[in-house]
């Protein structure tokens, strides 16, 4: 493991076989780049990170993998966005994609095969989200691929609900000469959804088991009602893939859900983002997840290049 100056910064290089890790875990916890090395010396991004003159804003910098938590993508409060309601009946703030991607993090675990790093609650957290609670954001590298493990500990005496994911931006193409069209999609899924501007649950796109990323379709698709766990993400011409595996600990995974997401048809980079639920969970209590007082919760992803 080695420290490296970035933007006046230091971040952490992790070489694991033939891939690197670059990460930097005091913002937002986040993994920047995944790339690796082939046999004949040629790199592959798999993991994206833009060009950035500064990591003042990281949270608005399209790369590697955002944490959302508590709560993933636009919360409501009857019709009022960027807003959530407890149990408590008490309206608070919550932004976009919630308070970890731009959040202050400590380091708990840091070793030759990936780091720990716990959220530091400022104030804009403290307002929005008033629990007693440790969430933790935990990384092993694998030679051929990762795992990642949110884990929310309450120490309270109420329960504390969350719905919490992922923002995997990942290079595409990732071949050189290919295009959107060439990579495809496969994901179990049984339904289909839309989040529409006033925070409610529609129905989504017809969509197959597998489709091509080039599907406009698939932008802003939540996929739900998974008939297992498994999905990829696949390079046609080649066969090469990159499954995915989720896991819940101590929670249901019956409102499971994935994001497929760019920013526009001809982007570097597309989204699959594993998340515990659909977004604005706490008004549609769909995928909302309750910690009880005392109890601990995880949500797990493992992601492996074939």
């Amino acid at each position: 493991m080695e420290r490296i100056p970035y933007l006046g910064h230091t971040i952490l290089k992790w070489q694991v076989g033939a891939s690197t890790f670059l990460a930097l875990p005091e913002k937002g916890a986040r993994l920047l780049n995944w790339h690796v090395v082939h046999g004949d010396g040629t790199v592959r991004d798999i993991l994206y990170w833009p060009e950035a003159a500064s990591l003042d804003n990281i949270a608005k910098l399209r790369g590697g993998n955002p944490i959302l938590f508590p709560f993933c993508g636009r919360t409501f409060d009857r019709g009022v966005l960027f807003h959530w309601c407890g149990e408590d009946s008490t309206r608070r703030p919550m932004p976009m994609h919630g308070l970890a991607r731009q959040g202050e993090f400590r380091l708990a675990r840091l070793d030759e095969r990936g780091f720990s790093a716990q959220f530091v609650p400022g104030d804009e957290a403290k307002a929005a989200y008033p629990f007693d609670y440790d969430f933790i954001v935990s990384y092993r590298f694998e030679a051929a691929g990762l795992y990642v493990e949110l884990q929310l500990t309450n120490h309270g005496s109420i329960s504390i609900p969350w719905s919490a994911g992922h923002h995997f931006y990942f290079t595409l193409p990732w071949t050189g000469g290919l295009a959107r069209s060439d990579y495809l999609f496969e994901i179990p899924a049984t339904k289909t959804l839309r989040h529409n501007p006033s925070g409610r649950l529609t129905d989504g796109p017809r969509l197959a088991l597998r489709e091509p990323l080039d599907n406009p379709e698939l932008v802003d698709t939540i996929h739900t009602g998974l008939r297992g766990h498994t999905f990829s993400l696949i390079e046609r011409p080649s066969g090469q893939r990159l499954s995915f595996d989720t896991a819940f600990t101590n929670t249901a995974a019956r409102d499971a859900a994935v994001v497929t997401w760019t920013e526009t048809p001809h982007s570097p980079f597309y989204c699959i983002e594993p998340w515990m639920g659909p977004p604005n969970s706490p008004e549609n209590k769909t995928g909302l997840h309750l910690v009880g007082a005392g109890q601990t919760q995880k949500f797990c992803v493992e992601i492996t290049l074939e």
